[in-house]
């Protein structure tokens, strides 16, 4: 139950004045009753020494045996109706001499008494006795001849009853501490009334200055030192206020500061559209700002190369020119009492206005000076991001300055995150559908882009060709120069191949020193005139060697039409193919011009490659290979890739590029997937194999319900842990019904499966294979990885792919590792895992990837 103050005080002082009166009466009383015993005892002595003074005279004249009797009545009736009652005891030495007389028996105290001849008082609840010894004198022995002087002849006793006296006396105390019991009672009330009042006036100052304060700048205006209660104690306590006051000052937050921070926080989700559009989520962030802090602009500086920064300027509105200028000049400045920003770089500003509708009055060059309020850090942070500030009116609130300081933290990273996720996609869109080196389509496109055109042409009735164009002997090149100088060259020709055909034919890159053009709408003459042109400029490429000589190349190129040779997608290129082959095995340099022959042969080769492929199914002729995948910073073996051979009836392998597209126009490529998967299952626990097991999935399972249910089984029937099963699905591959293929990822990491996706980048879906998978490893393309040592651009691909991966939690592999320089590249990278020739060929064997030893290091 709660007291208040005024109640607390008066029950203490009548508790006080109760144990006061109290005390004063057990004191009193106390004293008084001693001091009365002091007189008794007064009294007794007197008594006593008078009856013997009075014995002694007498004794002195001479007494008979009946005048003795007679004195001792006498002098005991002079005490009848007193409190006193007087005896007198003869010793034995007197009774020896003179007889015995009438007298009380003695007890201990009075034998005591003759024993030791000294007085004695005795005292007792009710009263006092008082022995007097008579000690024999010289002039004693006079009569008393047996006795020798100090002898004691007798004791006289007198006793007091003090009773009566006490009980009077303590009647009359009381009655007169009845008449003063109420005067402690009423100091006390007085005294706490009294304290009551102070303290109630030094809590009145305290209340008064809470009340006063409803936010946190009104803790400026509270002074308890203004006022004193009149007590050092109180004078101390709101002392001790005001310093709390003064350290709440420093470190208190307004509660719309904590909801304007909280409001910005929840601005800083990435979103697709804050990332499609970055500058304008950071114009609306200081647009944000604005409603709690009064900020001009917004900035941040990037380092977008070695010597080269963007100083990107946001403003709330326009401002004049002069105000511009002003501003640049005071970053600038920022910048250059910065060490790391020495010698002063090329700064390249951009600005950027928030609310077009308004402009910002002239600004004094000191205040932009003393308001702009910058977080610089020395080593780029993501996205490139080396700075942030904002000139805002804020230096008069440190409170304000510290929650800039901290939006200021904040938004290094938000906005570095924002304009890196914004540069990975711009850069995964480009590198989707580009190949880096020679800026034509690649691989991925051209297969949609011959899609759409086959599509187009049934349902207009024309045809159009396809033209398969390959260097001749540029591996000499390669190996002569090596790979920078190769690259370079492979550059100028793509240059010269897009002069040569019309504006609306398709150019891409393939694969390596191969090339592929799709020739639209047009007569038949018209695609062997390109070709004759693209033959005819390949050939007057010359590029001067490191040695100084000039470099010259020669071209095959194989020509296929559309529908005379072929309906189907993957069959139109493979005779455009087998034409470039056989350019080639004609001699090189010059056109394969399909004949009738040729398209009897090659049909011919394909219907025997289906029957291979058949025959290899009927007959169990899958056999499994397993490709090391090393940790690329250590080289030791984790994981191995399955990939799928057949066995022919000499005995040797056939690749798989030989044939998955035939299988795959078969409709049976799912059923050498699962045969090869269940082979490698079995594999693994023969070997006892702990390690990683990459699988690669055809897009066909994906309408297979019947895959998991199945894969499931075989894990369990081998003892597979799923979690070291790893399906891959190339990036490649095309994708119709993105939502098909979610669900049925998502079945897979159910079952305890790991996902992931193979030649990441070369693709259109990358970015959102990343963004709506549960990706567990990205396979970065080996095309990438080859070039990255000589070209920037792929360098640069590979570097953000890997930044991106490890921000999502992704592990990275390198593909195509083909020596020990990519090796240590990919490492320094940050890339995870490695795979290629480099650090292990395809095998039959599947050892314990725990026990092989690491690839060895150049």
């Amino acid at each position: 139950m709660q007291k208040t103050i005024r109640g607390f005080i008066l029950t203490v002082a009548l508790g006080v004045s109760v144990v006061l009166f109290i005390a004063l009466y057990l004191v009193v009383s106390t004293v008084y009753d001693r001091t009365v015993r002091e007189d008794a005892r007064h009294v007794s002595d007197v008594i006593a020494e008078q009856t013997f003074n009075s014995m002694f005279q007498v004794m002195r004249q001479g007494w008979t045996r009946q005048e003795l009797e007679e004195f001792i009545e006498a002098s005991q009736a002079t005490f009848d109706d007193t409190p006193y009652h007087l005896e007198i005891y003869r010793g034995e030495v007197v009774e020896a001499r003179f007889g015995r007389i009438e007298q009380p028996e003695m007890d201990v105290e009075v034998e005591d008494a003759f024993a030791s001849g000294e007085q004695e008082l005795i005292e007792r609840d009710q009263g006092l006795r008082y022995l007097y010894p008579l000690n024999a004198r010289e002039e004693c022995l006079e009569c008393h001849t047996n006795a020798e002087e100090g002898d004691t002849l007798g004791v006289i006793e007198v006793e007091q009853d003090l009773e009566p006296v006490i009980r009077s006396a303590r009647d009359d105390f009381l009655t007169v501490l009845a008449f003063l019991a109420p005067l402690p009672v009423v100091g006390a009330l007085g005294v706490g009334l009294y304290l009551n009042r102070r303290i109630k006036r030094a809590l009145g100052i305290v209340e008064d200055s809470i009340e006063r304060v409803n936010k946190v700048s009104d803790l400026k205006e509270v002074a308890f030192r203004d006022q004193s209660p009149g007590f050092a104690e109180l004078d101390h306590l709101l002392d001790n206020m005001q310093v709390l006051v003064e350290k709440l000052r420093g470190f208190a937050v307004d509660r719309d500061l904590l909801e304007f921070e909280i409001r910005l926080l929840e601005k800083f989700v990435i979103t697709s559209e804050v990332v499609r559009d970055w500058r304008e989520y950071v114009s609306q962030l200081l647009l944000e700002i604005n409603q709690i802090v009064d900020a001009y602009s917004l900035f941040s500086v990037f380092k977008v190369d070695e010597e080269v920064f963007d100083l990107e300027v946001f403003w709330r509105c326009h401002p004049p020119e002069s105000v511009r200028q002003t501003f640049e000049d005071a970053v600038f400045r920022a910048l250059a009492d910065e060490p790391h920003f020495q010698p002063m770089p090329e700064i390249q500003v951009h600005h950027h206005v928030a609310e077009t509708g308004c402009t910002i009055e002239s600004i004094d060059p000191e205040a932009i000076e003393v308001q702009t309020k910058s977080l610089l850090v020395e080593t780029p942070k993501i996205g490139g991001i080396v700075g942030i500030g904002v000139q805002a009116d804020i230096v008069r609130d440190d409170m304000r300055m510290l929650v800039v300081e901290s939006i200021l933290s904040t938004l290094l990273n938000v906005v570095g995150s924002v304009k890196a996720i914004y540069k990975y996609t711009r850069d995964l869109e480009y590198y989707a559908t580009r190949d880096p080196l020679t800026d034509l389509y690649n691989q991925r496109v051209f297969w949609e882009l011959l899609e759409y055109e086959m599509g187009r042409a049934e349902r207009g009735g024309y045809g159009f060709a396809v033209l398969v164009i390959d260097l001749d002997n540029f591996k000499a090149i390669n190996d002569t120069y090596g790979h920078g100088f190769g690259d370079r060259f492979l550059a100028t020709f793509a240059e010269r191949l897009r002069a040569s055909v019309r504006q609306g034919d398709v150019l891409a890159r393939y694969g390596g020193d191969e090339f592929v053009a799709i020739l639209g709408e047009g007569d038949d003459g018209n695609p062997y005139q390109v070709a004759e042109r693209i033959r005819e400029e390949a050939g007057s490429v010359a590029l001067t060697a490191p040695d100084g000589r000039e470099v010259h190349a020669t071209i095959s190129i194989g020509v296929a039409f559309y529908p005379e040779h072929a309906t189907e997608l993957k069959d139109l290129f493979m005779f455009a193919d087998n034409m470039m082959y056989k350019a080639k095995t004609e001699g090189k340099n010059r056109i394969g011009y399909p004949t009738d022959e040729d398209v009897v042969e090659v049909f011919r080769a394909i219907g025997e490659k289906s029957r291979v492929v058949q025959q290899a199914l009927d007959a169990d002729h899958v056999v499994p290979v397993f490709q090391p995948i090393v940790e690329a910073a250590t080289g030791r073996v984790v994981a191995h890739e399955t990939l799928s051979r057949i066995r022919r009836e000499d005995g040797t392998l056939m690749g798989a590029g030989e044939f998955v597209e035939v299988a795959e126009r078969m409709g049976i490529i799912h059923k050498l997937d699962h045969l090869m998967m269940e082979k490698a299952f079995a594999r693994m626990a023969e070997t006892d194999y702990q390690g990683l097991l990459f699988i690669n999935l055809s897009p066909r399972v994906l309408v297979l319900g019947e895959f998991l249910r199945e894969t499931s089984r075989l894990v369990e029937a081998y003892g597979i842990d799923p979690g070291r099963v790893v399906f891959e699905l190339t990036e490649r591959d095309t994708v119709r019904n993105f939502q098909v293929l979610e669900d049925f990822v998502n079945d897979l990491k159910l079952e305890g499966f790991k996902f992931a996706i193979d030649d990441f980048g070369s693709g259109f879906s990358s970015y959102h294979y990343i963004k709506r998978f549960p990706v567990d490893y990205v396979k970065i393309e080996g095309d990438f990885i080859v070039n990255m040592l000589s070209d920037g651009r792929d360098r640069a691909f590979v570097r953000n792919i890997t930044n991106l991966a490890q921000e999502l939690g992704i592990r990275t592999i390198a593909e195509f590792v083909e020596s020990d320089e990519v090796l240590n590249a990919v490492a320094g990278t940050g890339i995870d895992l490695a795979q290629g020739f480099y650090t292990g060929r395809p095998s039959e064997t599947l050892s314990p990837a725990e026990g092989e030893p690491p690839v060895e290091r150049g």
